[in-house]
């Protein structure tokens, strides 16, 4: 599928990393259908590609990589709805912000996709452990150019 993106042009995305989500992304209930693009080789993060909207794009991650005990609960109603079965069935990402020089995740309203057939929920957690950002990563500064140590 060739995909229009605002930040990087076209761009071939094979369809099997399209995602679905039936209620939309909460903000968004009418774009129902994304893309995982691979930020790079080794990257963690993903761009969550809007395919109807080329404005639209979320940067993800899977949580764990940086907060190794975050847990979702996921209610027998949410499982039957994703048609999870077990927990490996799913893939859990927050989508990412960033804050100055610090990288946040919304680990209270973690997306949950079915690794079958790739269809998701954006799920509410009233956890309070966990804020919608949540530190995940400080990035280095960067020195102002043309100051020498």
């Amino acid at each position: 599928m060739l995909l229009e993106t605002s930040r990087f042009g076209q761009l071939e995305v094979d369809d099997q990393r399209l995602i679905t989500f039936p209620e939309g992304i909460l903000g968004f209930p009418k774009t129902k259908v994304y893309a995982l693009v691979q930020t790079g080789e080794n990257s963690g993060f993903y761009w969550l590609q809007a395919v109807d909207r080329a404005d639209l794009a979320f940067v993800v991650c899977d949580p764990r990589l940086f907060v190794a005990d975050y847990r979702v609960p996921i209610r027998r109603e949410e499982m039957r709805v994703l048609g999870v079965k077990a927990p490996s069935d799913a893939q859990v990402f927050v989508i990412v912000n960033k804050v100055d020089e610090l990288l946040t995740g919304n680990l209270q309203g973690p997306l949950v996709v079915n690794v079958t057939t790739r269809e998701g929920k954006q799920l509410v957690l009233s956890d309070k452990r966990y804020s919608t950002r949540h530190p995940l990563l400080r990035l280095p500064s960067k020195e102002p150019m043309g100051q020498t140590a």
